[in-house]
């Protein structure tokens, strides 16, 4: 059952109209007082959508104030409040006080009953003492696909018991249309989470449009995202597809959303809002038809703090959260890492199969590994590759220069194996592994600029990675964990 709670007649019935029309029970209260009676008594109430003012007073007091009463008598009751572009700072104060989201009036029927859909399925079903929660929602919704196995997903991930807690939140929000921010250092996986996300849901055969916001120049932002028409600009030379029509029908994927403008922000909140936008150059509105999936490796809260991020937005990506730990933080997922990367890298190169020792997983596991699993994949594929190009020890018969293709070739393998599988020891991984600076953690106080800033540690961190690595910034971005973008805004800020 859904609570409406307005002190406008016209709005209660038209509500009630729409969602009855849809298979929803619904209650209507006029006010506060009412509203609460409902629901003290009711325990059938499984969503209440609210206005924030009932009175000629616009503070929207009265609003917040029911809402902290709900609260108290059912903390787990999703909340939707109901309000006018003027009063989204109001709505915003909602969102810290516990709402579930907000919708701006006057609405879009389509958007609203995907927001309580989304709100119902989401919310955890834990009934008041000696109630009953009856779900009345419609339930002809697409199943939720299985898990093949406890530690992968559908897109490839891997891990352990803290990758399962993850998957399984994943496979409860995945077939709804709520937007999920996934955050966690660079390195731990997002992308692959939110890939799961997508193959999880009712928009798995759509497309899935995977968009680096940290690569983005603001003033190429709406051009980028929406499009824009031939001539809407002086190098406007023909039509352009915007990120959103692409992803019609599927999920769009912002990463780094952390590293947008304030100008930006503005923007997209707007297409989350109303579910519009227009293309440069056309003065028609299109609607948007995407499921959103946001990821950065930025503290959001802080930036909020900061004010450079805007915190309307922050709550409108943020209706559902995943953090993805540290490596550090799930060391015993290392194993199966590797496992994992050493197969995927041996049919990759048509190597034998590879495993590595127990020795060489205890040194793995000491390590920092600041980079995440990102870094542990590029070490793991390393050692193997290096590997594969030793000299192999008599007897083989070395009658020509030795690569990896011929290697594969070679009958028997001479490296030290069992079972027919190459054995990567402690000492392989050793020698090539390279600890370099991370800008995920903390640096070394060294001299020079600043004496020891922080701007003067990140610049020499990301001097000496540049020169270890020969200048090759894709390189140098992911031993730093940063993207392509934001290495390039960082040379430019420091002038190397």
């Amino acid at each position: 059952m859904i609570l409406v709670v307005d002190d406008d007649k016209n709005i209660r019935l038209s509500l009630k109209l729409i969602l009855e029309r849809n298979g929803y029970e619904v209650a209507l209260a006029e006010g506060p007082k009412e509203a609460i009676q409902v629901v003290r008594n009711t325990p059938a109430v499984e969503l209440v959508l609210m206005d924030l003012n009932y009175t000629r007073a616009t503070d929207g007091e009265e609003g917040l104030t029911l809402l902290r009463q709900v609260k108290v008598f059912r903390p787990d009751l999703p909340c939707i409040l109901m309000t006018a572009w003027g009063t989204i700072d109001l709505a915003v104060k909602g969102m810290r006080a516990g709402a579930f989201d907000f919708i701006t009036k006057p609405w879009d029927n389509g958007v609203l009953l995907e927001r309580i859909e989304t709100a119902i399925k989401v919310a955890p079903p834990s009934p008041p003492k000696g109630g009953t929660i009856v779900h009345t929602h419609k339930t002809n919704e697409a199943p939720i696909p299985e898990q093949s196995s406890p530690t992968r997903s559908l897109s490839g991930a891997v891990g352990g018991a803290s990758l399962s807690d993850i998957l399984a939140t994943v496979a409860r929000v995945a077939p709804t249309n709520a937007p999920v921010l996934i955050t966690g250092e660079s390195g731990t996986g997002k992308e692959l989470i939110a890939e799961a996300i997508h193959r999880q849901s009712r928009r798995a055969n759509g497309p899935f449009v995977k968009v680096n916001l940290g690569g983005i120049s603001t003033s190429l932002f709406e051009s980028e995202m929406f499009g824009h028409k031939k001539g809407a600009f002086t190098d406007a030379k023909a039509d352009r597809t915007g990120r959103f029509e692409m992803a019609k029908g599927g999920t769009i994927f912002l990463d780094e959303i952390g590293e947008l403008s304030l100008a930006s922000q503005v923007k997209l909140l707007r297409v989350l809002q109303d579910q519009t936008y227009e293309v440069l150059g056309d003065s028609e509105t299109r609607r948007t038809d995407v499921r959103v999936v946001c990821a950065t490796n930025a503290d959001l809260r802080a930036m909020v703090e900061e004010k450079t991020f805007r915190e309307d937005l922050f709550y409108r990506i943020n209706i559902i959260s995943l953090h993805l730990p540290p490596l550090r933080d799930r060391r015993e997922d290392i194993p199966l890492l590797v496992d994992h990367f050493l197969s995927m890298a041996c049919e990759a190169n048509r190597l034998p199969l590879a495993k590595a020792t127990t020795e060489a997983i205890s040194y793995l596991q000491t390590l920092p590994f600041p980079g995440n699993i990102r870094e542990l994949k590029n070490l793991v594929e390393r050692a193997l590759l290096m590997k594969g190009t030793d000299p192999p020890p008599a007897p083989f018969p070395l009658t020509r220069p030795l690569d990896l293709w011929s290697l594969a070739r070679q009958e028997p393998v001479a490296f030290p194996c069992e079972g027919g599988e190459w054995l990567l020891t402690a000492a392989d991984f050793r020698s090539n592994y390279s600890s370099v600076p991370s800008l995920s953690t903390p640096l070394p106080q060294q001299g020079g600029v600043g004496g020891g800033s922080l701007s003067s540690m990140e610049r020499s961190a990301i001097a000496a990675c540049i020169a270890k690595l020969g200048g090759n910034l894709s390189l140098v971005a992911k031993e730093l964990g940063i993207s392509r973008g934001a290495l390039y805004r960082k040379i430019e800020k420091y002038g190397l």
